[in-house]
């Protein structure tokens, strides 16, 4: 179980990388399988996420349908290489694809703890 401390070097707090997306409803359908086939499975290629959630934010919106992308990283310095090394690539091929069709913003969130039932 991690749990937070002031003793607790910076570089073993996990790193919750969010990325949240409202897509068009012209491309939802293709959006989804591609994430689901090409671009989540190439974010976690680089070895620097040891989890994945792809989660459809339940709420009623007008233009498109929300998600939220999660990537779990085991520290700060993972994290961090992600965004020096791969994430401007990975970023470009997924605005190439659909431009225009989609709003995104990110979130980055330190893990204070985690239980499990």
């Amino acid at each position: 179980m991690l749990r937070y401390s002031a003793h607790t070097p910076y570089l073993y707090i996990m790193i919750l990388y969010n990325v949240t997306v409202n897509i068009d409803d012209a491309v939802h359908d293709d959006w989804v399988q591609w994430m689901r086939e090409i671009h989540i499975p190439e974010v976690l290629a680089t070895g620097l996420f040891i989890e994945n959630r792809f989660c459809k934010i339940e709420a009623f919106e007008q233009g498109g349908k929300s998600y939220s992308i999660q990537y779990l990283s085991k520290n700060r310095e993972d994290y961090e290489r992600y965004q020096n090394e791969f994430a401007a690539d990975l970023q470009s091929k997924h605005i190439n694809r659909y431009n225009g069709k989609f709003a995104a913003f990110r979130t980055v969130l330190e893990v204070i703890d985690i239980k499990s039932a």
